[in-house]
């Protein structure tokens, strides 16, 4: 997909986006762009602790391929 073309589809679904906590973890990532702060400082702390909780998750092999949870299921093609 072209650059514009990309950028235009954003902004489609940025105006029919209505659910407050990404509207406003969107507004900090555009934010940190002309900051001096680290986005992830401004990240709320159940944020953060979900994020590492996957980070563990994933060094301990505690993961489950999407591939192997819908082929258990019956699910996808």
């Amino acid at each position: 997909m072209a650059h514009e073309a990309m950028k235009l589809e954003l902004i489609e679904w940025l105006t029919r986006l209505e659910d407050e906590e990404t509207i406003q973890y969107l507004k900090m990532v555009m934010e940190s762009e002309t900051s001096d702060k680290d986005w992830w400082d401004e990240l709320p702390e159940h944020v953060k602790k979900g994020i590492n909780q996957s980070i563990e998750d994933k060094e301990k092999n505690r993961l489950t391929l999407h591939e192997d949870v819908a082929r258990k299921y019956g699910l996808g093609n």
